[in-house]
């Protein structure tokens, strides 16, 4: 459906996230990657989706010489909890302790996307709640070992060994756990 509507259309995901990559893989369409170094620092007034949708727009920015059949799509995830952002851990005590604070508890995981053309911009988020049962250290411990989830928010994957069993229940879309609602995003490239 999605190739169709698009066939002449330039699709860049700004990603380099090989799990978001993936996923856009599955809707069918056809993309390049191209990735803009951007220093993701927003105003720390920001809450929640404001922090991601700050962000996803930064990184769209980046992208100023676009053609008229180019759409852009950027992205950015994060985690919230207890009136805070989890963002990527710097190193594996950092990893451990976010994981330790996540343990026994529910977050919301925060993705923001932002659809850039030659002509608009648009951005969206999505919010899926997150419960994980008490972890004990050997477990963290093992996951961060053998798993090195350096690169995620909230140092973990939800479709790797600790979310198979650590987490409980959630509540809204699992993809967005992964880093892209892609039924939202699905549906606003339906109505471009």
């Amino acid at each position: 459906m999605l190739s169709e509507k698009f066939k002449n259309k330039n699709i860049i995901l700004a990603s380099g996230s090989p799990r978001r990559q993936e996923l856009f893989k599955e809707l069918g369409l056809d993309f390049s990657i191209k990735v803009k170094a951007i220093e993701e620092i927003y105003p720390s007034t920001l809450k929640a989706a404001e922090i991601t949708n700050y962000l996803a727009q930064l990184k769209a920015s980046a992208f100023t010489e676009l053609a008229e059949n180019d759409i852009v799509i950027t992205s950015d995830t994060i985690v919230w909890m207890s009136n805070k952002a989890i963002e990527k851990p710097r190193d594996k005590k950092h990893a451990i302790a976010m994981l330790q604070e996540l343990s026994g508890r529910s977050h919301k995981v925060i993705t923001s996307i932002c659809i850039k053309t030659f002509a608009s911009q648009k951005v969206f988020h999505d919010e899926t709640t997150v419960y994980f049962k008490p972890l004990s250290l050997e477990e963290i411990t093992y996951y961060i070992e053998n798993y090195e989830p350096f690169d995620k928010a909230g140092a973990y994957g939800i479709q790797e060994w600790i979310g198979f069993i650590g987490i409980t229940k959630i509540e809204g879309s699992y993809f967005n756990v992964m880093g892209l609602p892609v039924h939202k995003l699905y549906e606003e490239l339906m109505k471009l």
